[in-house]
């Protein structure tokens, strides 16, 4: 550059003839000519299309295998090294280095140019994810899915994993972000899955599942579905859920339950708030104000985001529901009922009445018991206690086996002493296991052993002088009189047969 610089001032400022020149620096007049005409070194300038006799032949071949792969999903297309392997296969004698700069020159022309799009105040996106988690006794990590929501405006974000992708997960992810962000986005875009469309009947028009309409109606904020195969019209949740997954869950949670993580996520996600967005004054938190003041208010109920469904329950005091049975009191077998199955738990309910509530279990065919259920029909049938498989593994305290012993014991026939034992675990029926728990060391340590004597330690214990009524604070009783009564006006009844 410094004689680049140099010749063209001599020449041009000082005036040196360019014969002068040309023998002084030994350059072609065509070099001298160029450097007078341009200010930098212009580079080389290929003038002519260079011929390519290997590849040349092939260079359609090449774009119609990439235009095939359009219309196949992205992750079955051809690499270069796949189309490199076919070309030779129809007779290319070139090496691979030309097919792959041929293959990312074609890809590089035929990329997709996006327009930037203006977000407002009050609309939402959705997407889910997948993430591994590591619970605590399990070898294994497990694969679960998570629910996203993200407020484009002001990129305010809300996470939350669950135990599987289905209708109820749907449900009550959008309830949560809705109970999280303060109120309810005005539209919410989202990709086209079952869950909530059962049929694309246009570009952006669809037919609504059954599930997800309810929840629209409930809440009556506008869905609006991008595009088949265009997830860039919702890009960026499509963002937050590679951003969620890459600074909440690396590395692989070690957790023992999913609740107990999902409070996690949501601190982390109050936490973002405080960010700064590139571009723009201020944190998130001043943002998402202005998206606040465009939601639509919560609704006074909150939507009742169960799958429901109404059975039978057995002759074995079971309920069937997602093909785990679930035990009911033996009172309710036989009759109907209606099931309710939550992302977090069963309740099970007999004309309108809740007849018991059991943890939600994502496994297959299991059987789920509460012993309490089954001590009636057991009270009938002692003789089946010991083997009776609701009682299996019934962690109760060393109190109650001693109890048992004691009551065995002492009376004559040894069925009726395990039926009185269950009379007192029937006491679970309407106390808890401490407050029971410590009746029955209360009954050993006076050396009573019986239901009775066990259920008068489980009676509240009154303070006499907190039941004696007082005039404090109520001064206008004060002022009302009441008549002396003649308790002599009672001999009349005498008279008329009263008994003395």
């Amino acid at each position: 550059m410094d004689i680049w610089e140099g010749i063209r001032r001599k020449v041009l400022v000082e005036g040196v003839s360019k014969r002068q020149i040309l023998r002084e620096t030994g350059i072609h007049w065509k070099t001298l000519k160029k450097i007078l005409n341009n200010g930098i070194p212009p580079g080389y300038r290929q003038t002519s299309v260079r011929h390519q006799p290997k590849i040349g032949p092939f260079l359609d071949r090449i774009r119609q295998i990439l235009d095939d792969d359009k219309k196949v999903h992205k992750k079955q297309r051809h690499t270069a090294k796949r189309i490199f392997e076919r070309l030779r296969e129809e007779g290319y004698q070139g090496g691979y280095t030309q097919v792959k700069a041929a293959v990312h020159e074609m890809e590089r022309v035929g990329q997709e140019v996006f327009v930037p799009l203006e977000h407002r105040p009050g609309e939402a996106q959705v997407d889910f994810g997948h993430a591994l988690f590591k619970f605590t006794g399990q070898a294994k990590a497990e694969m679960k899915p998570f629910f996203a929501m993200a407020l484009p405006y002001s990129d305010a974000i809300f996470v939350q994993v669950f135990e599987r992708e289905n209708t109820e997960y749907v449900w009550e992810g959008h309830i949560r972000a809705f109970e999280h962000f303060g109120g309810v986005p005005s539209r919410i875009s989202y990709d086209n899955t079952k869950v909530m469309v059962a049929q694309i009947l246009g570009v952006h028009r669809r037919k609504l599942t059954h599930a997800f309409l309810q929840l629209v109606s409930h809440y009556l904020f506008e869905p609006y579905f991008c595009t088949v195969r265009r997830g860039n019209e919702k890009g960026v949740v499509e963002g937050i859920v590679k951003y969620a997954r890459l600074n909440f869950m690396v590395p692989v949670p070690q957790i023992r339950s999913l609740e107990e993580f999902n409070v996690t996520l949501i601190d982390s996600c109050r936490n973002d708030l405080k960010r700064r967005l590139r571009g723009k004054e201020g944190a998130k938190e001043d943002l998402f104000k202005q998206d606040q003041a465009a939601f639509l208010p919560l609704p006074a109920a909150r939507f009742d985001a169960c799958a429901k469904i109404s059975t039978m329950a057995s002759s074995l005091s079971l309920v069937r529901f997602d093909t785990n049975d679930y035990s009911v009191p033996a009172e309710y077998a036989h009759h109907p009922v209606v099931v309710k199955g939550y992302v977090d738990r069963v309740v099970i309910s007999h004309k309108e009445k809740v007849i018991t509530t059991h943890p939600r279990h994502w496994g297959k065919e299991g059987a789920f018991f509460q012993p309490v259920h089954y001590l009636a029909v057991l009270e009938r049938k002692p003789g089946a206690f010991d083997h009776a498989r609701p009682l299996k593994d019934w962690p109760l305290p060393e109190c109650f086996a001693l109890l048992r012993r004691r009551l065995e014991a002492f009376e004559k026939n040894h069925g009726e002493g395990t039926r009185e034992y269950i009379r007192v675990l029937r006491l679970l029926e309407r106390h808890s296991l401490p407050a029971l728990t410590r009746a029955v060391k209360q009954a050993l340590k006076f050396e009573v052993a019986s239901r009775d004597a066990v259920a008068q330690f489980l009676l509240p214990n009154y303070n006499p002088r907190l039941t004696v009524f007082s005039l404090d604070g109520r001064e206008h009783l004060k002022l009302v009189r009441v008549d002396k009564q003649d308790i002599g006006a009672y001999r009349d009844l005498f008279s008329l047969g009263g008994v003395q």
